[in-house]
């Protein structure tokens, strides 16, 4: 059987559709911390450092959409509690996001590269920063206009 591309620079394309869903840079890790179980929003927040609650909430609300994710309220009464958890279509991208997990393992980022040997010999000189630094210094006073020293 022979693999099939799709042409995902075609708006109708299936393919690109879904990568528009799961593109946003919140929604894969949400689906991450989901695979382990329902959360409640607080519980998710802490689990996303970063994530404001604003953002958090308006991701569940178009997963939610989606059919990702299912919200449920567990107490109807002030404060409401309300849990989330994967849909059984949120639960189908576990096999796909394992396997990108593991090209990642297999592919690390590269380290940066190393700075070059004349680089690091200019910022090792004695006096060289400090005289780049006292030139600017010089030139934001003399900006500043003639000062009185008497």
């Amino acid at each position: 059987m022979a693999l099939v591309v799709p042409d995902v620079l075609e708006e109708s394309c299936a393919t690109r559709q879904a990568l528009e869903r799961l593109a946003a840079k919140w929604r894969v890790l949400v689906v991450y911390t989901l695979l382990a179980g329902p959360r409640r929003h607080a519980e998710l927040r802490r689990r996303l450092p970063g994530i404001t609650q604003k953002v958090l909430t308006e991701t569940l609300r178009g997963m939610e959409s989606d059919g990702l994710v299912a919200r449920t309220v567990l107490r109807e009464a002030a404060p409401q509690h309300v849990e989330y958890a994967l849909t059984d279509l949120g639960l189908t991208l576990r096999e796909p996001l394992a396997a990108i997990c593991a090209w990642a393992l297999e592919h690390p980022t590269p380290a940066p590269a190393p700075a070059l040997a004349s680089e690091t010999e200019t910022e090792a000189e004695p006096g060289a920063a400090g005289a780049r630094s006292g030139e600017s210094r010089a030139l934001s006073h003399a900006a500043d206009g003639p000062v009185d020293r008497g």
